[in-house]
């Protein structure tokens, strides 16, 4: 090996990242489940089910209040007796390894561990805290993961089983897929996510592995345009919409077929901003006036496996899928689309004045 490539490869080693092969205590994203309120069901059948893993869906936790914290509400002491909380749930659960399915909460946890490694009185203060409020004592888990971690730890296993790839079914090519990493995700502590801040492969990784080819553009480490306060005040929303525009801009000439995230903030506002950019300038990132989909890696996993597109929740996204589908052969009914769970035909909603929609 060339003295070149070791150092290539040194700097790789130096962004793994230990992921724990089974059992773990999974803490929900707020966010998560009201936009795409089928995603995370479908992230732990596919962990139970489809890979045999065993993971804990505890119905006593409650928000990481992210959110709050990162717009200025709730002080950096309630947010740590918050998460003493949830850590605490975990240990009364018998677990030791940690994963969330926001990409805020994992950079929140991640925030507050290093916190207490630094300054241990503020761990012993959250404590104190957490005791007197609750009575509840907390270990810090052995293995702290973002949800993406163990569907790229499992992409193998998952190809293993897949009854579709990431490829035309028409011709065959690899179809072009846009990664988009959450913020918090990598660049808060780069060394806690696989690949670092420049060079992330959690989800680059699930596109070689299904077939897929890599759309490398400009833009590609952006910002999707999120950022709590440009978008929780109304007046602070045209930021978030051009962050978004940048980026759908930057891609826009690679043609890419789909956009891959691992943020559900990022998922909703790379989708749905399309169609604010739509209706404000007419303009469309997808072919023949349909926009760019835009899937969460669960979401895309189930997809490979072969799962109803409408069981898990495809019919949320602004823009439509239906393109996606085709191209990549999976069999979907158009009429099942806007049906309930108990059978009963839903209202079709509204369609857009630009943006094309099935």
């Amino acid at each position: 090996m060339s003295d070149q490539a070791d150092g290539k490869h040194q700097i790789w080693e130096a962004y793994q990242k230990t992921i724990a092969e089974d059992h773990y205590y999974f803490a929900r994203s707020c966010i998560r489940q009201n936009f795409f309120p089928a995603a995370e069901e479908v992230y732990l059948k596919i962990l139970k089910e489809d890979l045999g893993k065993d993971i804990f869906d505890d119905a006593r936790q409650t928000s990481c209040s992210g959110i709050a914290y990162h717009s200025g509400i709730i002080p950096m002491e309630t947010i740590m007796t918050m998460v003493g909380r949830q850590f605490a749930l975990m240990k009364e659960a018998g677990y030791v390894n940690f994963v969330c399915s926001c990409v805020t909460s994992f950079g929140i946890y991640t925030e507050i561990i290093d916190t207490w490694k630094h300054f241990p009185e503020t761990e012993q203060k959250t404590r104190e805290t957490l005791l007197k409020a609750t009575g509840k004592t907390f270990d810090i888990p052995q293995n702290l993961v973002h949800a993406s971690d163990l569907i790229y730890k499992f992409r193998s296993q998952i190809a293993a089983k897949a009854k579709y790839r990431l490829v035309s079914a028409k011709t065959g090519s690899p179809l072009k897929v846009v990664d988009h990493i959450g913020c918090h995700y990598a660049k808060i502590f780069p060394e806690q996510g696989i690949g670092g801040a420049e060079f992330p492969y959690v989800l680059a990784g699930l596109t070689d592995e299904w077939g897929g080819v890599q759309v490398d553009y400009p833009e590609r480490r952006h910002c999707c345009g999120f950022g709590f306060r440009q978008y929780l005040l109304k007046s602070n929303r045209g930021y978030s919409v051009a962050n978004s525009k940048k980026k759908l801009d930057s891609m826009k000439p690679y043609h890419p077929d789909l956009i891959i995230a691992n943020c559900p903030g990022c998922t909703f506002f790379l989708d749905r901003w399309q169609y604010v950019i739509a209706e404000m300038e007419n303009k469309t990132y997808g072919e023949d006036g349909y926009g760019i989909p835009v899937l969460t890696y669960e979401e895309l996993a189930a997809l490979i496996l072969g799962y109803n597109p409408w069981d898990i929740g495809l019919q949320m996204h602004q823009v439509s899928v239906e393109p996606l589908l085709d191209k990549m052969g999976i069999v979907y009914s158009k009429e099942d689309k806007y049906r309930g769970a108990e059978g009963v035909h839903l209202e079709v909603p509204e369609k857009p004045g630009f943006l094309k929609c099935f």
